[in-house]
């Protein structure tokens, strides 16, 4: 039995003294992998983060050196509207000018006719209010919000944002009647040629363009609908106030004819001088107009050297066509008719008498040979 046992036993300590050896350097292997493991996955870790910290970094330098376009875009386009509207406001300083002080216009381009024909129409007030008069508050109002906006101060007291609705607001409304009287040309002065008004219209499509550019075109969705509402408005006053509009009366045909002198061949008298220079000295106007032939006779009677002294006013010095009006001093005159006199203040219409005319004016021979004597 001992010696099976012995026998027996011998080979299990054998067994076990290698069994115990490869188990313990398994175990160990196991622990050295693991642990290897856990380092890759903090270096992969760390270098993760350190590549995400890099790209963040690449990111905000980026960010950081790109120029706003955006914002360089809104100055621009401000800047723009600040030039053009002065440039406008110059414009319709001129013109308002012009218009109260009954001047006729300077046109650059064609015969000088079309201009007046069409500064002078009825088409060039508003309900009794001159255009230009309104193009150069307009003009001025986005001129000073464009150079407010362009500069990011804080525009009139009414803050940025309400700075930019305004001036489109404004932009909208001048394009609108812009449009309007560009087929008001079209239809009405048709052949007719005035650069005044072919750059307002140029200047207020600009204007339109420039203020949607500074603005962005997705905060102007946001208000198509509060535009389309200014452009009815717009074309509805407009309407109104043109609705009535039509050539003056002349009490003849309305038959075009272009603008002709009549030569006066009588020969002038002493009275007729001498009462001619009493009726300019006093402030007394003719108003007549080329095809009047009361008013040809009228000038007879004068004869040739006093007609030249009177102070006669041409109601129609562009000729008469359709859609062309008296100029301004003889629609704010009222003339009932051809010839209309206007003495001391008295309108006197239809052909007068020399003698008629002296004792209307107060015009005595004998005390004006005295002075002269």
């Amino acid at each position: 039995m001992a010696s099976i046992i012995g026998v027996a036993s011998s080979p299990f300590p054998t067994q076990t003294s290698h069994l115990l050896p490869s188990r313990s350097n398994s175990i160990s292997s196991l622990i050295q992998l693991k642990r290897d493991s856990v380092r890759r996955l903090l270096l992969l870790r760390v270098s993760c983060s350190s590549r995400q910290v890099g790209d963040a970094e690449t990111e905000s330098e980026s960010k950081v050196v790109l120029p706003d376009t955006s914002a360089d875009t809104g100055i621009s386009a401000y800047n723009w509207c600040a030039a053009l509207g002065g440039i406008g406001f110059l414009e319709t300083s001129y013109l308002t000018f012009l218009k109260f002080t009954n001047s006729e216009a300077f046109c650059p381009v064609g015969d000088g006719a079309s201009c007046g024909n069409i500064l002078n129409s009825s088409y060039s007030a508003v309900f009794g209010v001159p255009l230009p008069l309104i193009g150069m508050v307009a003009y001025g109002v986005v001129a000073i919000l464009g150079i407010q906006l362009g500069q990011k101060s804080r525009p009139v007291g009414i803050g940025e944002a309400n700075g930019r609705l305004v001036l489109l607001g404004t932009t909208t409304s001048m394009a609108a009647a812009s449009a309007y009287f560009l087929y008001i040309l079209s239809t009405k002065f048709t052949g007719e040629f005035c650069p005044y008004c072919l750059a307002s219209v140029l200047l207020s499509f600009s204007l339109f363009v420039s203020s949607i550019k500074g603005l962005g075109f997705q905060e102007v969705q946001k208000d198509v609908g509060i535009q389309l509402l200014i452009v009815l408005l717009v074309v509805s006053t407009l309407n109104n106030s043109y609705s009535d509009s039509q050539p003056t009366n002349t009490g003849s045909a309305m038959a075009e004819m272009e603008y002709f002198t009549t030569e006066i061949t009588s020969e002038s008298t002493p009275f007729a001088i001498s009462l001619a220079k009493h009726l300019r000295s006093i402030g007394a106007k003719m108003y007549g107009a080329f095809w009047c032939s009361h008013c040809q006779e009228q000038k007879q009677m004068f004869g040739r050297e006093a007609a030249k002294l009177l102070d006669y006013v041409e109601c129609f010095p562009y000729g008469l066509k359709k859609g062309i009006y008296m100029i301004n001093a003889c629609q704010e005159a009222k003339l009932e008719g051809f010839p209309t006199w206007v003495i001391n203040g008295e309108v006197l219409s239809g052909e007068k008498k020399l003698s008629e005319l002296a004792a209307l004016s107060g015009f005595n021979m004998k005390e004006e040979l005295t002075e002269a004597k």
